[in-house]
This record gives C-alpha cells, structure tokens and sequence, in this order.
C-alpha cells in the first residue's frame, strides 16, 4: 500500500511538473533595443493576458535552430526571424506549419506572413542620403542614387546579395513590379550585377551590419547609401545628418516562427495568434520606428498620423515600396549569392 502511495505522488509530482511546463514559452530573439522593443509591446502584454510564463533568450538566428533540430533537442518555442531564412528553414524542414485557422491573418498583408512565419514586424531598405551633402532634395529613386552627374559623392552598398539585385534592376530601368520577373534567370542577375559594377567606383564601403549602415551616415564617411529605416531613425536621433525616402524602397518583414518539434508548439501558436492582434501591434512603434504587420493597427487610434506617416506599412509609403519575394530567395538566393560574391572579390 505504502509503495502504491509512493508511486501516486511521484506521478502526481509529475503531472504537476508537465502543466506548469505546459503554461511556459521559450522564446528567442536578437537582444538589444529590438528585442526590448518586442518585450515591451507583444511579448510581456500577451503573456500577462494569456496567464502563461514567457522565458526569453538570445539567439544567433536559423543556425541555432538547426541545431536544436537536427540533434532532437529542441528547447525554443519560438524564434523571431528575418523573412527570407525562415523561408529557407521551412522547406529544409527546420519548422512547424503555421495554423491560419488560429492565427488571424485576414488583416494582414498579403506578403506580410508565409508557411512557415507570421509577421511581427515591417521594416524597409532604403536609400539615405547626407543632408549636409544634399539637404533635404537628396535622391528619389533607384536611378538617382546611380546618378553620380547629379549626385555626386561617396556611396556606401551591402556585401550581401539580399536586398542588393533590385535597386540595381531598377536604376536599370526595369519597374518594380517586373524586378523578379527579370531576376528569375542567371541572366537577368548578371544583369543586375553589371549594373553594380557600372557604381562601383563610386562606392567606398560595402557595409556588413545595420550598425556599421548607421555608423557611416553619422560619421559623414559617405554621402549616400543602402541600410535599413530604423537604423537611420536611431543615427538622426543621435544626431546624424541624415534623410531616405520610401519611393522605390523594399519592404521587408521580420516573423516569428515555431522550430520543428517544440516543447510547446499548440501553446506557441495560440502565443503567436495574441500577439498577431492589432492592440498588442499598435503599441510596438512606440519602442521602434518598425510598422506593424496587422493593418488593423493603424485603426485602434495609439498610432497618431505622425507616426504612422514614418512607417514602412502605413498603406501610403506601402504603395510606394516593393515586397520582396520569398519564393525568389528561396529558389535563387544560394546562386545569386555565389555570384554576387564573385563580383565582390573582382
């Protein structure tokens, strides 16, 4: 009897153990004023009306999942993502399916969310220009930035593929909406390339990070270059003499996304459906010039025209900007990527 009571109590003691596990998340992101910002307006609001404990970590994106995956001992919940990699580790079978039957994306953009990854964020590449080299009449568009009669000064372009074959396309001349059309060939990104060369004498910095994009506008090192709306928000602030424009630019997302095989996958996607909603979203921009990815958010009345007018999805600068494609990336970014690195080390 004595034993059969010990036997209760330690499966008691389990069962205990299990749903108190069973109302935690793990969660990942990138750290810094980033993950502060997702903190303060998804992550802390949703858990607190949710009931449930939310652990955060710090993580080194996909390859990070990868590993947990690979090896059976998955321990994250959830990841916060760029686009295009939560693409890539969807269709190499690194993460969950997402349930659009839980999570309500009737309000989203149609780009705004995949497979794999629901969209938390909007951000966009862009061109930014010194204000004390240009004023407030800087370039407009792709063309003008290759324009060096017009504009003439130091340029500064990503070392990496991504979001570095349009602009180019289009300084060419192709309209967005053909870019991926004209893309979808070795061709088309050769031509891409060359247009590249063609500004190359012209560039002094290929940057490698968001900090550095930043860092080149507040040092005045060059006078225009490629980067990322927010990072330029945060230089200005810092006093950097800097401006960009939303016409032509690549609107972009971040997402989260569930890896194959997590401890709490049911729970994560009844997480990401509450923070999908437009009154956790609506308060993001007030952490971080990033716009949310539910339109409904523009509507609850916490985002003033003001700010909603800095945003990259305020449904006017949305209309200026073209979506990138994923399923570009994830069929051609492996070999664009080769050769754009050849280009490079030309």
């Amino acid at each position: 009897m004595k034993h059969k009571m010990t036997l209760t109590l330690v499966s008691a003691l389990f069962a205990t153990t299990a749903m108190a596990h069973a109302d935690d998340l793990t969660i990942a992101s990138w750290g810094g004023s980033y993950q502060e910002a997702q903190s303060k307006a998804l992550f802390e609001p949703a858990a607190k009306e949710m009931g449930i404990d939310v652990k955060e970590e710090t993580y080194g994106g996909m390859s990070d999942v990868k590993l947990q995956v690979s090896t059976g001992q998955v321990t994250l919940d959830i990841v916060a993502s760029g686009s295009g990699s939560a693409a890539r580790a969807g269709a190499e079978g690194m993460l969950e399916e997402l349930d659009y039957d839980v999570i309500d994306v009737s309000n989203f953009g149609p780009t705004l969310y995949s497979k794999y990854c629901v969209g938390g964020d909007v951000f966009s590449t862009t061109y930014a220009w010194n204000t004390d080299t240009y004023g407030e009449n800087g370039p407009q568009s792709w063309a003008d930035f290759w324009d060096v009669e017009k504009f003439p000064g130091k340029r500064a372009y990503r070392n990496k593929v991504a979001g570095a074959l349009e602009p180019a396309l289009m300084a060419d001349g192709v309209a967005p909406e053909d870019v991926y059309e004209v893309l979808d060939s070795e061709e088309g990104i050769e031509r891409a390339l060359d247009k590249i060369r063609e500004l190359r004498p012209h560039i002094d910095v290929f940057w490698t990070s968001g900090a550095q994009q930043a860092q080149l506008m507040k040092d005045g090192e060059v006078d225009m270059t490629t980067g990322w709306n927010g990072r330029f928000d945060n230089a200005k602030k810092d006093g950097a003499k800097v401006a960009y424009s939303y016409n032509q630019a690549l609107l972009d997302y971040d997402c989260f996304a569930i890896p194959k095989g997590a401890p709490n996958k049911d729970l994560a996607m009844k997480f990401l459906a509450e923070i999908s909603k437009p009154d956790y979203q609506d308060d993001l921009p007030k952490y971080i010039t990033y716009g949310p990815t539910n339109n409904l958010a523009f509507e609850t009345g916490e985002i003033d025209a003001e700010t909603a007018a800095g945003l990259p999805s305020s449904p006017e600068n949305a209309a200026m900007q073209l979506p990138i494609s994923l399923e570009w990336y994830a069929k051609w970014e492996t070999i664009a990527s080769e050769m754009y690195q050849e280009m490079l080390t030309e």
